[in-house]
């Protein structure tokens, strides 16, 4: 299994769509597909979810194939399957690396996600990321503030793993 995906980085988008994929995500990328020591191009799935989602969510190969079975491994009778299934199963979009480290962002994402001139990489552990860098700065002011609002601003967020 993959390690861990963590930093921020910001690369150009190009007219057709490749941005660059940062060194250590390619690294991260290519233990997450075990297939890729071969092909020299490690698999990945793009998560767009629902409709509100503002970013795309990158899972390694191998960490979106845990992903789908434990959605697959809820019973059909849960609510919560049926709405796994179709914000994350089904909007979902598997693809690979190219040989330049590059990933291309289909036409229907970049429009979608506003991905043209720079793409923000947001590594988050077992996933990264994309995002357009002004939505990623707008949501993660707003979200600061909330959390300044409600913990004051002297909160120290490893303060988290303690129980608060």
């Amino acid at each position: 299994m993959a390690g861990m995906f963590i930093g921020e980085y910001t690369f150009k988008v190009d007219s057709k769509g490749r941005v660059s994929i940062p060194a250590l995500f390619r690294r991260e990328l290519e233990e997450g597909d075990p297939e890729a020591a071969v092909t020299k191009r490690p698999r990945l799935v793009i998560v767009y979810g629902a409709d509100t989602q503002k970013m795309l969510q990158v899972h390694s190969f191998a960490g979106f194939q845990k992903l789908a079975a434990a959605i697959n491994a809820r019973p059909y009778s849960d609510p919560s399957r049926a709405i796994l299934q179709r914000f994350v199963l089904n909007k979902a979009h598997p693809t690979e690396i190219d040989p330049d480290g590059r990933l291309v962002l289909p036409a229907q994402l970049r429009e979608r996600f506003q991905l043209t001139g720079d793409a923000y990489f947001a590594g988050m552990g077992e996933t990264f990321e994309i995002w357009n860098p002004e939505t990623f700065a707008a949501v993660d002011q707003a979200r600061l503030e909330k959390l300044m609002a409600e913990m004051g601003e002297d909160f120290d967020p490893l303060s988290l793993l303690n129980g608060g």
